[in-house]
């Protein structure tokens, strides 16, 4: 230890307890605790100098859920590359390749850094920790201008190389107590440049090695523990990281008094206030201390616990499954929202019915069943009804038959394509609600993409299903009936299939033939009898005649009574088969889509709850 140290400290001498020792509580309990278990821990052998190098061992946690969410978030991050941006999987992308990168290196080390602002004396502590002046020292700032490492054992070459350490930095402790302790051996300690020094590539070693290492120590002094650079720009983000984090208060003989205490807890409470859980009563977070590099005192009791801490060999572990849940928690708003994602029964039949509407469902029901009544009304009306129908339908362009065969106005046309984007739209809507806004828009445009084509899609459903007014594009006349062959006409010119007809309107039809003929027979009665022909008697003639006069009208009242039910079932049959239709092709590009796009989220969502369901920070 050189006498000119680089935190020009003062000459005050702090006040020590009646053992000798700084008892701030938190210490006392860590080292009774140690005493009682004394050895009953085997402390593992450092290697000898013949052994193999064991730099080449792999690090391999042979139990705990990390290997699992590495795995899943490996799997989270690939299923997400299509829906996210680079931006916001490149910290978890970062992680998996640096957990990669450190699982293929030495499990046998434990490496930690010493990171503090500048004067916080963290090269003094880091020379007092190898047991000699491996780090320079000095007034001069910065002092520290690359980073400097002390490995206690063979083997750390990879660990060292992953940190861009070069190999003339790279030392070993001074032989003698420290260095021949064998708690120590696997530690690898990194002295970084000043986190706030002016020049800016000493603050950029320091971001660098700070996302490499295992473990670190951060050294404050009393003037600059509450400096807001140091809790603003890495205690507060590096929260989820306490329990591997050290946090020492250095240069406590320069307080009189309880002010080393009352500065401590000043300390803890800021840590509390960045999040950082600070471990107590024996519950995990950072270990916060107070010491004095300078003259010695708290600095055993900091070796003895990273001597703890570098034999319990889970410090890697601890930081990679922190760096996962930091990750997890960036990600968190693009996997989770606060509403419930899904397309429900009663958003699917809303659609169903604007798809409906689009498409004149209804109408066509209706038409159908006019259709209907009018078979039946010429096959069971009297013939005379039937010819002046028939004179009407042929001698009157502007019919009421002609009339429902015009051509579909524009109008029409143009809002029945709105009431298919809005469906459209509303859909997408429903189904995006709740959802994080990259999968909410994935969703939006798989509903978009899948209705390009939807409106004449459902437009040939109409023309085919015989819709009045759809499709029409003025075709030819046909010359017997007079309507337009183009309207509701099937593929290839084909004709709609006509009505069923009823197994009764064969007899309807042969009793309106029995009245017609009654009519004739007694209107040719009374002729022959006016004429002389027959004998005179005007009464059964007359009485003949009156029965199929009468009698047709009534079989016709009967048969349109009977045919009411009938054609109002099969107008709905006509309005469910294109609704179906419309509803089918609905779902197939559109309903279908979405539901694959939302079953692509609950996945990735299954697989983050899988990344944070063991987190070690809460988050």
């Amino acid at each position: 230890m050189t006498a000119v140290t680089d935190e020009d400290q003062g000459n005050d001498s702090g006040t020590r307890k009646a053992d000798g020792r700084w008892d701030d509580g938190l210490i006392a309990r860590r080292a009774a605790a140690a005493a009682t278990r004394g050895t009953a821990e085997p402390v593992p052998r450092a290697p000898a100098d013949d052994e193999p190098d064991p730099q080449v061992e792999a690090y391999a946690p042979a139990d705990g859920p990390l290997p699992t969410r590495l795995d899943v978030l490996r799997e989270l991050v690939g299923l997400s590359r299509a829906r996210l941006d680079r931006d916001t999987l490149a910290e978890a992308g970062r992680v998996l390749d640096e957990a990669a990168a450190r699982q293929r290196l030495s499990s046998r080390h434990t490496v930690i850094a010493v990171a503090g602002a500048t004067g916080s004396g963290k090269s003094t502590l880091f020379n007092a920790l190898a047991g000699a002046t491996i780090s320079d020292t000095g007034l001069r700032r910065p002092t520290t201008s690359q980073p400097i490492a002390c490995s206690w054992t063979d083997g750390a070459a990879g660990l060292l190389d992953r940190l861009a350490v070069p190999g003339r930095l790279r030392r070993r402790p001074h032989p003698g107590p420290a260095a021949s302790d064998e708690a120590l051996q696997g530690l690898v300690l990194v002295d970084l440049p000043d986190h706030d020094s002016a020049a800016t590539e000493h603050r950029a070693q320091v971001d660098r090695v700070l996302a490499l290492v295992d473990a670190v120590i951060w050294v404050v002094d009393p003037e600059k523990y509450a400096d807001a650079a140091l809790h603003e720009r890495y205690l507060r983000p590096l929260a989820g990281h306490a329990e591997v984090t050290f946090v020492v208060l250095n240069q406590t003989d320069r307080l009189p008094g309880e002010a080393a205490d009352l500065v401590l807890d000043d300390l803890r409470r800021l840590l509390d206030e960045d999040g950082i859980a600070v471990g107590e009563h024996g519950e995990p977070g950072a270990t916060v201390m107070s010491l004095s590099a300078l003259t010695g005192d708290g600095v055993p009791e900091l070796r003895e616990l990273l001597g703890r801490f570098v034999q319990d060999r889970t410090a890697a572990t601890r930081r990679l499954s922190a760096d996962v849940d930091a990750a997890a928690a960036r990600l968190r708003p693009v996997y989770v929202a606060g509403g419930r994602a899904g397309l429900g029964e009663r958003a699917r039949d809303a659609f169903t019915d604007r798809l409906a509407e689009a498409v004149g469902a209804a109408a066509a029901g209706q038409a159908a069943e006019r259709e209907w009544r009018r078979n039946a009304s010429r096959a069971c009306g009297t013939p005379w009804l039937r010819l002046w129908r028939w004179y009407e339908n042929r001698g009157l362009p502007g019919s009421l038959d002609r009339m429902g065969q015009a051509l579909t106005p524009p109008e029409e046309e143009l809002t029945a394509r709105q009431r298919v984007e809005q469906a459209v739209r509303t859909v997408a809507d429903d189904a995006a609600e709740g959802l994080p806004g990259p999968w909410a828009q994935a969703v939006r445009e798989a509903a978009f993409t899948g209705a390009e084509g939807l409106p004449e899609a459902l437009d040939d459903l109409a023309v085919r299903a015989g819709a009045p007014g759809a499709g029409k594009r003025g075709g030819e006349t046909d010359t017997e009936t007079g309507r337009d062959t183009g309207a509701g006409a099937q593929p290839g010119g084909a004709r709609p299939a006509k009505p069923p007809r009823p197994k009764w309107w064969p007899v309807a039809v042969l009793a309106q033939a029995s009245m017609t003929l009654l009519q004739i027979f007694g209107g040719l009665w009374l002729v022959g009898q006016i004429v002389g022909v027959l004998e005179p008697g005007l009464v059964t003639p007359a009485l003949i005649m009156l029965a199929g006069v009468v009698g047709g009208p009534l079989v016709e009242w009967a048969c349109a009574a009977a045919i009411r039910g009938p054609a109002r079932r099969y107008g709905q049959d006509a309005e469910r088969r294109l609704r179906e239709a419309a509803a089918g092709c609905g779902r197939a590009r559109v309903l279908d889509p979405v539901a694959a796009e939302l079953a692509r989220y609950r996945e990735v969502r299954e697989r983050y709850v899988t990344v944070t369901k063991f987190s070690t920070t809460g988050r």
